[in-house]
């Protein structure tokens, strides 16, 4: 196994985001058309938050959700603010991070995905999914 890697090889580049002046219907229109479950929130090309279709979930009617579905009820959408729901000022690597230090980081935390940024940019981003299919390919 390739211990210092970076996270670069494995990340997404240049990953579908949402500027911050948007709301939460746009996001749930990326998640679906996408199929993704992270999105880097953005002002411009800087990072300001994390908003994740968990998010998403959490704040629809419990009773409007089926966890075999990724349908949401977006009723609720007007009662929130993209600010109030995303995670703010998210943890960020960098994109030569090593694999190993972003695998350690999320084992120890309660999220599933870090924005890459480089010089405050956002170029990319890594989730645990990337991870597992790296751990995958190394056997």
């Amino acid at each position: 196994m390739k211990k210092r890697e970076p996270v670069r090889h494995i990340m997404t580049h240049q990953p579908f985001s949402l500027q911050i002046n948007k709301g939460l219907h746009e996001a749930e229109k990326l998640f679906k058309k996408h199929k993704i479950k992270h999105l880097p929130v953005v002002e411009g090309d800087q990072i300001k938050g994390v908003l994740s279709l968990t998010d998403l979930k959490r704040i629809s009617f419990v009773d409007a959700y089926d966890p075999n579905e990724d349908t949401l009820d977006p009723s609720v959408y007007s009662l929130f603010t993209l600010d109030q729901v995303m995670v703010s000022n998210p943890v960020t690597v960098d994109p030569i991070t090593p694999i190993l230090e972003v695998a350690e980081l999320f084992s120890k935390s309660e999220f599933h995905s870090a924005p890459v940024v480089e010089d405050g940019i956002l170029v990319g981003i890594v989730t645990t999914t990337d991870l597992i299919r790296f751990l995958i390919d190394q056997y």
